[in-house]
C-alpha cells in the first residue's frame, strides 16, 4: 500500500484543523431531523451532507476529515459527484464508522460492550477500495455509582485494540474511541470520578493496543474531556483543561500521533472553549483537535431546516462552528470572535 499510515494520521491532525464526525446512523439523524421536522429520506440526508461538503471554505481550511455513516460512504451529491470525491477534493480524508453499536454487556446491568468485529477485516477491505482511509469505533462507559466495573473497560478495550490492528493491516488509520458518557448523576459524576475513570479507561485501553501490536504513530485517540457530568456542571473552563491534559500526560503515550475530542453533549461554545483552554496550555506532547459531530452541525441544521432555500445560511453557520474550532485548535480561540 502507497500511503503510510503515519502520513494519514498526521493529515488528520493537521494544525488548525480537526475532523467533521457526520457518521450518524439513520435512526440518529432521523432525531436530528425531528426537530427541524425534517423526513427522514435518503434524499433529505444526501442534500444535508452535501451541503456540509460543498462549504468550501471550512472544508478546505479547517477540516482535517470526514467521519461516514456507511451509507454515506457510497453516496454520491445531486450532480453525480461522489461524496468521497468532494472530500478529497477540499483536501479532507475520508474516514468511516465500522463499529455496529453499543449492546448490553451480559451479566452486567447499565454497562455496555461495543459490537461489530465479525467480518470486519472484509468490510476494512471494501470500505478501503470505496475510498476510506481512516476509521472510527466507539466504546461507550458509564458512571454510577457502582459503574463502571473493571470488566466493561476491558472488554471494550479489548475491542477496540482487536478493531485498531485489523484497520491497520487494512492500510486505514483507526481512531480509537473510548467515551465515558456524561450524563451520570450529580452525585456520582464529579470532575474528579470522571478523572479517575478516564485514567483507568485509558490505561486498560493503552494496554490493550500494546498487547495487540498497534502503531501508535498510526491512529488517533479520540477520549472524551475530563468534565462533570451534564446534570450538575460545575467546573470552570480552566479545571476541565487542566484535569484533562493531566490526565492524558498520565496515560498517553507520546507516540500516538494525536488526539480529537469528542464533545459529548457539550454546548457548541463549550466545547470550542475546553478545547482552545487546553491547547493555550502549551507543552503537549501530541496535537489536540476536534472530533466533534453535533458542537459542529447544530447550528447548520437548524439554520437549513430541510430548505433549499437557507442552503447557504446552513453553509454560513457550518463554516462559522468550523472556523471557531479551527482557532480553538491552535489555542487562538476567544468568545469575542464568536459575535465577529
Amino acid at each position: 500500500m502507497s500511503e503510510r499510515l503515519e502520513d494519514i494520521a498526521q493529515q488528520m491532525v493537521a494544525p488548525g484543523k480537526g475532523i467533521l464526525a457526520a457518521d450518524e446512523s439513520t435512526g440518529t439523524i432521523k432525531k436530528r431531523f425531528d426537530s427541524i421536522g425534517v423526513d427522514n429520506t435518503e434524499d433529505n440526508r444526501r442534500d444535508y451532507r452535501e451541503m456540509l461538503f460543498r462549504t468550501d471554505d471550512a472544508m478546505r481550511e479547517s477540516i482535517s476529515g470526514v467521519i461516514l455513516f456507511e451509507e454515506t460512504l457510497h453516496q454520491k451529491a445531486a450532480d453525480g459527484t461522489p461524496f468521497v470525491d468532494l472530500i478529497r477534493a477540499a483536501g479532507a480524508v475520508p474516514g468511516i464508522k465500522v463499529d455496529k453499536g453499543a449492546k448490553p454487556l451480559a451479566g452486567y446491568a447499565g454497562e455496555t460492550v461495543t459490537e461489530g468485529l465479525d467480518g470486519l477485516r472484509e468490510r476494512l477491505d471494501t470500505y478501503y477500495d470505496a475510498g476510506a482511509r481512516f476509521a472510527k469505533w466507539r466504546g461507550v462507559i458509564a458512571i454510577s455509582g457502582a459503574l463502571p466495573t473493571a470488566y466493561a473497560i476491558h472488554a471494550n478495550a479489548h475491542a477496540l485494540a482487536r478493531y485498531a490492528v485489523l484497520c491497520q493491516e487494512q492500510g486505514i488509520v483507526p481512531i480509537v474511541e473510548p467515551e465515558i458518557v456524561m450524563d451520570g448523576a450529580p452525585g456520582d459524576h464529579s470532575i474528579d470520578r470522571c478523572a479517575q475513570v478516564t485514567e483507568a479507561v485509558l490505561t486498560e485501553v493503552f494496554s490493550e493496543l500494546h498487547q495487540a501490536r498497534c502503531m501508535l504513530e498510526g491512529m488517533v485517540l479520540k477520549p472524551n474531556m475530563v468534565i462533570d457530568g451534564q446534570k450538575a456542571r460545575t467546573a470552570s473552563v480552566e479545571e476541565v483543561a487542566e484535569k484533562t491534559v493531566a490526565v492524558l500526560k498520565k496515560t498517553v503515550p507520546d507516540a500516538v500521533a494525536g488526539i480529537a475530542f469528542l464533545s459529548g453533549g457539550q454546548s457548541d461554545e463549550e466545547a470550542t472553549a475546553h478545547l482552545s483552554a487546553m491547547n493555550a496550555m502549551g507543552d503537549l506532547p501530541w496535537p489536540l483537535t476536534f472530533s466533534y459531530g453535533r458542537a459542529l452541525q447544530a447550528a447548520a441544521l437548524k439554520a437549513w431546516s430541510g430548505k433549499a432555500e437557507n442552503v447557504a445560511a446552513g453553509q454560513r453557520a457550518f463554516a462559522h462552528r468550523a472556523k471557531m474550532n479551527a482557532l480553538a485548535a491552535t489555542g487562538q480561540w476567544s468568545a469575542d470572535q464568536e459575535a465577529a
